[in-house]
């Protein structure tokens, strides 16, 4: 690896703003705001919109629009049958 064109890899705290879900990951992206962390160590803060905490797909809160196939959908849409 070439030194000093890659950005510094380092452990950072995720905040879910819609449900105040936080987790402890590795991220390149960095942030003024920090947080102090369970094991008492303080990481940089970012806060996201959306995690899987909140993320209709993994909290089964999915909307079914898209029953059946585009044949059914064809032919309601036209009133055939």
């Amino acid at each position: 690896m070439k030194k000093d064109i890659h950005p510094e890899y380092r452990k950072v705290v995720f905040l879910d703003t819609s449900s105040d879900y936080k987790f402890l990951s590795g991220s390149t992206k960095g942030s003024n705001e920090t947080i102090e962390w369970e094991d008492g160590n303080t990481y940089p803060l970012l806060k996201v919109e959306i995690s899987s905490d909140s993320h209709p797909f993994y909290t089964g809160k999915q909307k079914a629009d898209k029953i059946g196939g585009r044949v059914d959908r064809f032919k309601k849409k036209y009133n055939m049958k």
